[in-house]
């Protein structure tokens, strides 16, 4: 009954945005964007926070105006950056956490712009990029480990800022080609090719680089980092294809694909692979 609700409610909206498209483009294609980048969950309240980040030391940073949330487990001067995906916040990394805290590092996991603690309403992962580009400057952590949209984040990151004190990579169910994303997107809501081509142009004009170019896997030619990338065979949210793409391109790479963990990817067995990459 949900996905039927849902099915009418999303035909519904794109039906809306379609007939707009032909009195308003503008407005149409600006009203798709924003339900495209606005996530519907992954907010959390301060005074409820979850258990795994209340030990945490935290600390706020800013960027054009917006602050976003840090929390940081304090060890040794090795410094680990935790980055999550979509509708999802820095508890995300509860059980990895378990794993990572007995290596004696610092631990830092950050809240993405629009969810945990972190302030706005837009996400995207240049800005998110922006965010990781901020707190790097002060901690300069040698290992990211990073979890679906929070992996292209990253290597929008490294393509843009070639940061050289990065020494290693974790990618988990990273997604690649950002067309995906969005013809996904478009596909969702029966969008018109009016909308489609006007959210590419808009896609263009905010993050100065065409949409087919907006690749992961493109990027990670020229990286020179070591990485370790896992994707799991039935993932549905984000396909197998685009950990193979990054396996494909990413010079100094380990790759290995499981089964049965789907987009999360929560599994200790993998979870030891990464401290043994690390």
């Amino acid at each position: 009954m949900k996905k039927i609700q849902l099915f009418i409610i999303t035909k519904s909206i794109g039906l809306y945005l379609n007939i707009l498209s032909y009195f308003n483009l503008e407005s149409a294609k600006n009203k798709a964007y924003h339900l495209f980048s606005q996530p519907r969950k992954g907010r959390i309240q301060k005074e409820k926070l979850p258990k795994t980040l209340q030990n945490a030391t935290y600390e706020t940073f800013e960027y054009e105006n917006e602050k976003f949330q840090t929390y940081i487990w304090h060890g040794n001067q090795e410094v680990i950056l935790l980055v999550h995906g979509w509708e999802s916040n820095a508890s995300r990394w509860k059980k990895l956490l378990n794993h990572l805290k007995p290596l004696g590092r610092t631990i830092i996991a950050i809240d993405a712009p629009a969810h945990g603690l972190s302030a706005g309403k837009e996400f995207n992962a240049p800005k998110y990029a922006e965010y990781i580009n901020v707190l790097t400057q002060k901690y300069q952590p040698q290992t990211v480990i990073a979890h679906s949209v929070g992996g292209a984040a990253i290597t929008y990151y490294l393509n843009k800022y070639k940061n050289s004190n990065l020494e290693k990579v974790v990618l988990l169910g990273a997604p690649s080609d950002f067309k995906i994303l969005s013809d996904n997107f478009v596909k969702l809501l029966g969008l018109n090719d009016k909308i489609k081509s006007g959210l590419e142009d808009y896609y263009f004009q905010k993050f100065n680089i065409h949409i087919n170019d907006f690749s992961g896997h493109k990027f990670a030619e020229n990286f020179t980092q070591k990485a370790f990338i896992a994707h799991d065979i039935e993932d549905k949210v984000v396909l197998i294809d685009e950990g193979r793409k990054y396996a494909n391109t990413w010079k100094n790479a380990i790759y290995i694909e499981t089964k049965g963990l789907g987009h999360s990817m929560h599994d200790a067995e993998l979870y030891q692979k990464i401290i043994d990459f690390i």
